[in-house]
């Protein structure tokens, strides 16, 4: 997997570390055959293999950690971004080291995304927070990543304010003895632990909380849309307000503070992350299907085309004047779907995802697609060109703010 590879002599240090780049990179360090390899990432290839490797002082605060007359062979391979050495890393210690009490995702300290799960496998089906994908083939839905654990908490109770979905954990054995819970006294559920509904009409609610959740809420505005002009066509303006301040409540809701864009159903999870390329006037896309990451391949801004005359000699001239975004799909065109193997590869991916989308600082931009599944190519096009010159996301394109500004255009409209 590592693209470089260099034989490593004690006595041939300077020659080698001379010949290394200061820049990111992911490195393996092998011993003698049968011992564990030292794999990691760095900033600095350069500069952390000389205190891995060059010589050590018996005084002053250099690394008292030196693997000098361990090492027999460098493989390493340059990459463009920390995402990029991030998942790298993770692809290499996955194969290194996939099983035992140190495994790969030990190493990585890879922690699985907070997720809402729609349980469908359960007679009386219901909603929860869970950190796991349970299996491939499950007919249960599942929704996110979100930041945390509280944030996924937090959202899922404001929205099951406006159903009448169960939220106990225990299986039910319907009983009309039953005394029921705090839920079902205040009216905030059908109650089918005593029947107390149908299961007809169980499912029914079920069905609205799944459309609620498949299209972001979008289902339950126009529902509330809906009854609040009939109210008002009927001259009920009290219940139009009530209805007009339930809509309030729902827009907090579905805010980017509470409902980020990447907080999709898992099959809806697609998209392109522009992150920097290793190659000058380039940049590196990570596609990302069904949750799963796939990539790097390189984007060349400035297209070119080389050829090679009867002499062998190759000059490099400007191709035909092609659209960015007929370039960028057809880039992305030739990078392969690669389903996930199995729920664990899936969680793993997931949880890559989630940790390089929230934090407070990232290199590269994220694009998701619209409701249609269509990638943004216009806004692509632009994110290319922030990237490439290191720029951060434009306030006004990044996706939190891309989606506050639709829900404040459909907050207009109902």
């Amino acid at each position: 997997m590592p693209s470089q590879r260099v034989e490593f002599a004690p006595e041939r240090d300077a020659a080698i570390f001379a010949a290394l780049a200061a820049a990111p990179a992911v490195y393996i360090l092998r011993g003698d055959e049968g011992t564990e390899p030292y794999i990691s990432k760095t900033s600095d290839l350069k500069r952390r293999l000389t205190r891995l490797l060059g010589p050590q002082e018996e005084q002053g605060k250099r690394l008292s950690f030196n693997l000098r007359e361990r090492c027999r062979t460098i493989e390493y391979t340059p990459t463009g971004s920390d995402f990029e050495s991030g998942f790298l890393l993770y692809k290499i210690l996955r194969r290194e080291f996939p099983r035992g009490e140190r495994n790969y995702r030990d190493r990585l300290k890879l922690r699985f995304a907070p997720l809402i799960k729609l349980n469908l496998e359960n007679p009386y089906p219901r909603a929860y927070v869970t950190r796991r994908i349970g299996r491939m083939n499950s007919p249960s839905r599942y929704y996110g990543p979100f930041a945390s654990r509280a944030a996924a908490e937090k959202f899922l109770n404001d929205a099951l304010d406006f159903f009448k979905m169960r939220r106990c954990d225990f299986d039910l054995n319907p009983d009309p003895s039953f005394p029921g819970c705090m839920y079902s006294e205040m009216k905030m559920c059908l109650a089918p632990c005593f029947k107390g509904c149908s299961d007809d009409e169980y499912r029914d609610e079920v069905a609205r909380v799944h459309d609620f959740l498949e299209s972001s809420g979008q289902t339950l505005q126009r529902e509330l849309a809906e009854q609040r002009e009939k109210a008002s066509e009927d001259l009920q303006f009290e219940a139009a307000a009530t209805i007009h301040g339930r809509m309030e409540k729902l827009h907090a809701i579905l805010g980017a503070t509470s409902l980020p864009e990447i907080a999709r159903p898992i099959e809806k999870l697609n998209a392109v992350l522009v992150q920097p390329s290793v190659e000058k006037g380039a940049v590196s896309f990570f596609k990302i299907t069904h949750g799963v990451i796939a990539g790097p391949v390189n984007f060349a801004v400035e297209e070119t085309t080389e050829i090679t005359s009867a002499s062998g000699a190759a000059t490099v001239k400007k191709a035909q004047p092609r659209s960015m975004e007929s370039r960028i799909s057809e880039c992305l065109a030739q990078v392969p779907d690669s389903p996930a193997a199995s729920a664990m590869e899936l969680n793993e991916h997931i949880a890559l995802l989630k940790r390089w989308y929230y934090r407070s600082r990232k290199t590269g931009e994220l694009f998701l697609t619209d409701e249609r599944g269509e990638l943004p190519l216009r806004r692509i096009v632009r994110g290319v060109g922030r990237v490439l010159r290191g720029e951060k996301a434009e306030a006004a394109g990044s996706d939190e703010a891309h989606r506050a500004y639709w829900l404040a255009r459909t907050r207009e409209e109902v």
